[in-house]
Order: structure tokens, then C-alpha cells, then sequence
């Protein structure tokens, strides 16, 4: 084997990204209630994040089909499921039965 005996310095690469988004990967009913239950599970305080996890299930699903189902404009649904958001109990519950998941209630260990 020959060594190089080139001094030239070796030539990087850039580094390509994507945008990561979660809802690209929530492709069926069970993966949409898997993540929204890990929410609810790992951050049951986290108001907003729980939103945030509906309106990227929203996404998955398609904004304006979730906000017909839900009995919402588009727009509302955006403004109660974005991260300044504050969406009432009422419209969760409208916008969970639109998604097709249903809220659990266990016993706090």
C-alpha cells in the first residue's frame, strides 16, 4: 500500500438538514395515541405541550378535515393548538374526539 503523500488539506463536506417534523411520522391511528398518551404520561403539567401534541396529530391528520370534524374554523383550530395558545378544556375535548383519540384517566401511583 502506498501512502499519500498529498499535503493538501482534505476537503470537508457541508452538512445537510431537514426540518424534523413529528407529524411526518404519525401515520396511523395507534401511532397518533401512542404519542399523544407519552405526552400525557411524560409531561401531564406541560398544558402546552399536550396542545402542541394535538396540533401536530392535527397535522398529521390534515388542519382543515380535524377543524370541520371539530366544528371549528381552521384558523381558531391553528390559534388554539399553536404554542401561545390556550385552548379551553372544551375545544380539546372537540378537537380529540375530531382526531379520533380517546383521554385516559388512571389512578396516580
Amino acid at each position: 500500500m502506498r501512502k499519500s503523500t498529498s499535503t493538501k488539506p482534505a476537503r470537508k463536506r457541508a452538512t445537510k438538514t431537514t426540518p424534523y417534523d413529528v407529524a411526518s411520522y404519525l401515520n396511523s391511528p395507534e401511532d397518533m395515541a401512542a404519542y399523544l398518551d407519552a405526552w400525557l404520561t411524560e409531561a401531564p403539567d406541560d398544558a402546552a405541550g399536550i396542545a402542541r401534541a394535538l396540533g401536530d396529530i392535527a397535522r398529521a391528520k390534515g388542519m382543515t378535515q380535524v377543524a370541520k370534524d371539530a366544528g371549528l374554523s381552521r384558523e381558531s383550530l391553528y390559534r388554539a393548538l399553536s404554542p401561545e395558545g390556550n385552548p379551553s378544556f372544551a375545544t380539546v375535548l372537540k378537537v380529540a374526539k375530531a382526531l379520533g383519540v380517546r383521554l385516559h384517566a388512571q389512578a396516580a401511583t
